[in-house]
């Protein structure tokens, strides 16, 4: 059994995918890497099976959300924990290690990857202000304390996320993941991380629209779980 399973979710990603591929290859040797492409309709699923190792698992599906591909790779994942890496530069797969050693610390937490525990870029003060606002919402509906929950890197023992009833096909997935662990008193700590945001012309593909499903996702389980 691996130690850590990283999900990595891929739709239109031809610019950054090699990079991607390259990185995690080399900073997380030992790790079962898990790319899912999401019916990606540019050159991502070839080149992911051109620079996947052998023992990578590349999988494909029709297009249907990040959320969606995350679940698929999850049915996959056999390591005792799972993070989630997008395709994109945004994250530093160098920082995977930070939260990997916070979680083998505290058995049976989660960790979140926060980029507001430390100064980093932003571009978009709309995406930003999103992010706080679904973050502000989370927290009051669910009594948490965290700064980022639509960081892209969360990190679960494998079994406690397989566990979690995760049914959402878009970035509603970053609100359940959020809001389950809660419901059940499981524990998310926050580390710092850095952040290098992408432009829209470069493929940023969440809306700010996602953080008011998110908000709306969030709501309906407080309700239902009440």
């Amino acid at each position: 059994m691996p130690t850590l399973s990283i999900i990595v979710p891929v739709f239109n990603e031809e610019r950054t995918i090699v990079a991607i591929c390259n990185t995690l290859h080399g900073i997380c040797p030992e790790a079962e890497l898990i790319f899912v492409d999401d019916g990606s309709r540019d050159q991502s699923l070839s080149l992911l099976r051109a620079h996947a190792r052998p023992s990578d698992i590349v999988l494909t599906k029709a297009n249907g959300g990040k959320g969606s591909a995350i679940r698929l790779g999850l049915t996959h994942a056999t390591g005792a924990y799972t993070i989630i890496q997008d395709a994109d530069l945004e994250y530093d797969p160098k920082e995977i290690s930070l939260l990997l050693a916070h979680a083998i610390a505290h058995p049976g937490h989660a960790v979140f990857g926060s980029r507001f525990l430390k100064k980093n870029p932003n571009l978009y003060k709309r995406f930003l202000w999103g992010n706080k606002a679904i973050t502000f919402f989370i927290n009051l509906l669910f009594k948490t304390k965290l700064t980022d929950t639509y960081t892209c890197y969360k990190l679960f023992p494998t079994n406690v996320m397989r566990s979690l009833p995760l049914e959402a096909n878009g970035f509603e997935l970053e609100t359940e993941l959020c809001c389950y662990p809660a419901l059940r008193g499981i524990t998310i700590d926050e580390v710092p991380i850095s952040y290098h945001p992408r432009s829209l012309e470069e493929g940023k593909k969440i809306r700010f629209r996602d953080a008011w499903n998110g908000c709306l996702m969030a709501l309906r389980l407080r309700i239902l779980k009440s």
